[in-house]
């Protein structure tokens, strides 16, 4: 499986690219040179994955029958054909590179304990980790806000940047770019994305799978990129092979030019509901038309950055003359432009729309004119429920109408005016359904483009010069991507207008759009939850799934940056911004959004006047420095990491605990337990919360126990490094919706044997943690399910053990999407710790899917047209799913019979789409599998 000395049989391809004076740039694969007709109708992106395999055949891990397969795309991109890929570089952030980390350390023990050398778990290939999910907004308002927010983040987080840092002196080819220097995605956009290497003379072009779903931000500068869950990532690093089907491609044509006004915002939720109909899950979707001139590299990056809201893989921009101008704008130098180019055109992988272009293939077609798009926002708990401004005030009074879903919030007619009237720190303030309590201008989908950051400042410019401002009882912040956005927003005389609505700078990443928007003000907070009130969070982010912004905002929309302000000054979004007004002006006049929004022109000026190349430049010198509080942590030498057992941080996971060389081989399920049965929609966020721990959850009990504060919990995307926390912060979300509640909401579950209500993790565990006295009472739950024992616990006469300890199997009743939102490890090593053996949908996101065979959970998919209410599952019942016992006798996407103990039969198909995926489930996931196979090298 790994390296083989094998010779790649079309070295013959090898081709030199000579550079304009004299000598060459290297050598590289050329397409060309194949002369097959084929390749010019091939899209760009799948050029890409013919190039890989091309140059990385050896005929073992990549075979010459592999790069047919590519050639072949028009044929076979609707028959579900596997192809291997190999990524040239990987991109983590701390919360999903936490883990990463523990498990590539992890897997360095078992290897030594097999006796093999722990030395061939290092990356193959360059690993860049961005620590920016880690800052959460404390302080606001206030010009030493970055300042006080990263002391507070070091204070909280300095077991988990310690551990980092010492992950990059301990593996081989791993950068960690240092708190406080801004979004994984914009910092990869900006500095960290090659579009091409030379690596020792050899050139191809980038590409890169990450452990966030909005990788693909960088598919907006050319490269190819995705995101996978971290497992998938790791065996990448590993020199694993991605095993993949090869996918269809989505053409969509641009063309016209966005109507004055009209933000990269509003075109990309327009995108997102378009492709969202359309249906893209597991295909790439591929720019292309007139329009593509009229966009800047920003906007297409904002494209890109929704892939996952609408359900792409990719959505891919081909490198052309707007990427090269943008290249040069931040600081790559002349010469590494010049290569890029050379190489690009070289190898058919350039586009030049001054030329007449050759008609390409394309799996179906989309187009949209860029003057339709209009004005918009999304919400008030899904990405791509659009809503045109115009129509937002209607919306937001039929959601309060609607019954409980994704748009409504059922409040009786009688109680929607209700005003709640209250102290803001000796002032008089009042809330109401549709208050905003939160607006933020943060996530790499907006603050990486100039033109919306440079938009929001006109706007703040514009309505202080009119005599509006912000309420002191809305939360404002401005979290940048990078540090150029500071010094462009400086330059154009901006920040300071922000600044005097409240939106100073609290820090340099995800913030509010990962839910790390920190506490709201006590009185406010008693307003809403006193009095039953939907407040509304607005946030130029890409993610507003319930209970993710913040557990006190029932309604979060997603809007541009210049919309934000627009909205905190408003402090409402029930409000027809073309009919009413904004607030009253200091001459006592009506200011409508129209008085304040700037044209076109004006943020055009602004952007070529303030955005330079040296800011970039200067930016990320100071970035590879450090900062004093990263560069004081002290890290050991030692290539093998020394597990602290007090530590709540950072633990050592047992998912090799009693691991041997023999594969143990598939399992199916015995009269499992439903330990939840879900509707439509569940997303990461709901499997495996990463926002704040609940003073009430089993994994405060943990913490408590261990004499953490609560004001020291943290939330749970910062302790991923630690499987206890993890594994009792699985399915604890607050707004959980599980059918075996029969209405109730919360992190709670039916143990159904004895019909107790219980937290999930105490139904899958024990019914009470303090039921054992003399017992270590949180390790030997978990360790015991995870040894492979599969009998009852000998105490288990004794006292009220639960699903685990008493050796029985649990499944997952799921409806459509399941697992959709961002690509979350923990949302697949949660579930298998808590002993869920399957999981059976309608259908799956795509990196979730993979994820759970990763983990060695089986996925199956409901025939069409059936789900657990059409057979009349309520989830109270056993099932049974027979598999064989050998693994040779299961094939990719087979179908397989589940029964049920009260006499219920029904046919689904088995979610393993690759022959890989089967020898990972062989194996008992994809970790044991590449362990066993470096050892076997």
């Amino acid at each position: 499986m790994f390296i083989s000395a094998n010779e790649n049989p079309f070295k013959g391809n090898l081709t030199s690219l000579p550079k304009p004076g004299g000598g060459e740039f290297g050598k590289f694969y050329s397409l060309p040179s194949l002369n097959d007709p084929r390749i010019e109708r091939l899209p760009y992106s799948i050029r890409i994955l013919l190039e890989s395999a091309i140059r990385n055949c050896d005929n073992f891990q990549v075979k010459k029958e592999d790069v047919e397969k590519i050639l072949a795309w028009e044929i076979n991109s609707t028959k579900q054909v596997e192809i291997p890929f190999k990524p040239a570089r990987v991109l983590l952030q701390d919360f999903t590179g936490v883990p990463v980390v523990v498990d590539l350390a992890c897997m360095r023990d078992a290897m030594n304990k097999l006796g093999s050398d722990s030395n061939k778990i290092n990356p193959l290939v360059p690993v860049d980790l961005v620590i920016d999910h880690s800052v959460q907004v404390d302080v606001t308002r206030s010009e030493n806000a970055v300042q006080a927010n990263m002391e507070l983040e070091f204070q909280r987080n300095k077991e988990r940047f310690a551990f980092l840092k010492w992950g990059s002196t301990a593996f081989r080819n791993m950068l960690v770019v240092p708190p406080g220097s801004g979004i994984v995605h914009q910092v990869n956009l900006e500095y960290l994305g090659r579009v091409v290497f030379n690596n020792e003379g050899l050139l191809y072009p980038d590409s890169v799978v990450g452990t966030d779903s909005h990788t693909t931000m960088i598919d907006g500068l050319g490269v190819a990129g995705w995101g996978v869950g971290g497992i998938e990532a790791e065996a990448a690093m590993l020199g694993q092979p991605m095993s993949m089907v090869l996918p269809g491609v989505v053409g969509f044509k641009l063309y016209g030019k966005l109507g004055n006004g009209v933000t990269a915002t509003d075109l990309v939720l327009t995108v997102t509901q378009i492709l969202r109909k359309h249906g893209v899950v597991g295909k790439f979707v591929e720019f292309y038309g007139d329009g593509m001139g009229e966009l800047s590299l920003a906007d297409r990056a904002t494209i890109a950055n929704m892939s996952p809201e609408y359900g792409a893989t990719m959505g891919f921009f081909p490198v052309d003359h707007v990427t090269l101008q943008y290249l040069k704008l931040t600081g790559r130098s002349d010469e590494n432009v010049a290569m890029i180019e050379s190489y690009l055109r070289a190898n058919k992988l350039f586009v030049d729309y001054n030329e007449p272009q050759q008609d390409r293939v394309y799996t179906s077609h989309l187009e949209l004119n860029l003057s339709e798009v209009e004005p918009c926002i999304s919400g008030p708990k899904r990405p791509h429920d659009r809503v045109p401004l115009k129509e937002m005030k209607a919306d937001w009074h039929a959601c309060l109408d609607n019954k409980v879903g994704f748009k409504g919030f059922a409040i009786p007619k009688e109680a929607q005016g209700n005003v709640v009237k209250f102290d803001f720190h000796g002032q008089p303030a009042e809330l109401k359904h549709g208050s905003v309590v939160i607006a933020a201008i943060t996530s790499c989908t907006n603050t990486s483009n100039p033109s919306v950051m440079l938009g929001a400042g006109l706007v703040a410019k514009k309505a202080r010069e009119l005599g509006l401002q912000v309420k002191p009882w809305v939360k404002t912040s401005l979290a940048p991507g990078s540090g150029v956005v500071t010094k462009y927003l400086h330059q154009s005389g901006l920040q300071k207008y922000l600044n005097e609505q409240g939106f100073h700078i609290v820090g340099f990443g995800c913030t509010t759009c990962i839910g790390n928007s920190g506490e709201l003000d006590e009185s406010v907070s008693s307003a809403i939850s006193g009095n039953d009130i939907v407040a509304a969070a607005v946030l130029s982010g890409n993610r507003n799934f319930e209970g993710r912004v913040h557990p006190l905002t029932r309604a979060n929309y997603l809007a541009s940056p210049p919309l934000v302000v627009a909205y905190a000054l408003a402090g409402t979004v029930d409000i027809d911004f073309e009919k009413e007004p904004i607030g009253t002006g200091e001459n006592g006049k009506n200011v409508y959004l129209r008085d304040i929004w700037p044209s076109t022109e004006e943020i055009a000026e602004a952007v070529q006047s303030s955005v330079l190349p040296d800011m970039f430049r200067s930016t990320y010198e100071a970035v590879i420095k450090g900062n004093p509080m990263w560069n004081q942590l002290q890290v050991p030498a030692d290539s093998l990491y020394s597990w602290d057992p007090n530590s709540t941080y950072i633990h050592e996971p047992p998912y090799f605990k009693n691991m041997t060389m023999d594969p143990p081989g598939p399992h199916g399920v015995k009269d499992a337990y439903c330990l939840l049965n879900f509707g439509d929609s569940i997303t990461t966020d709901h499997i495996s919360p990463a926002g704040s721990i609940h003073k009430d959850s089993p994994a405060a009990k943990y913490l408590l126990e261990r004499g953490v504060e609560p004001k020291d919990f943290n939330s749970y995307g910062s302790r991923r490094g630690n499987d206890e926390v993890m594994a009792r912060g699985t399915f604890a979300n607050i707004r959980l919706v599980n059918k075996l509640l029969n209405g109730d909401v919360g992190p709670k579950t039916i143990h159904v044997p004895t019909g107790e209500k219980l937290y999930v993790f105490e139904a899958a565990t024990v019914v009470t943690l303090n039921a054992l006295p003399t017992v270590h009472q949180t390790n030997f739950p978990l360790f015991f399910s995870l040894t492979g024992c599969r009998k009852a616990h000998p105490l288990s006469r004794l006292l009220p053990f639960r699903y685990m300890a008493s050796g029985q199997d649990t499944i997952v009743l799921a409806g459509a999407e399941y697992g959709s939102g961002s690509s979350r490890d923990w949302a697949a090593k949660g579930p298998m710790l808590l002993g869920v053996k399957a999981v059976i949908a309608k259908s799956f996101e795509r990196i979730h899917r993979s994820n759970l065979v990763g983990m060695g959970i089986i996925p199956l998919c409901f025939k069409s047209g059936e789900d657990a209410d059409t057979l009349g599952l309520t989830g109270h019942e056993r099932y049974t799913i027979d598999l064989p016992s050998r693994i040779s006798e299961i094939r990719p996407g087979q179908d397989v019979t589940v029964t049920t103990d009260n006499g219920k039969s029904f046919t689904c198909t088995i979610r393993f789409d690759t022959e890989v995926e089967l020898a990972y489930f062989n194996h008992g996931g994809i970790l044991p599998y590449v362990i066993r196979n470096l050892i076997k090298e």
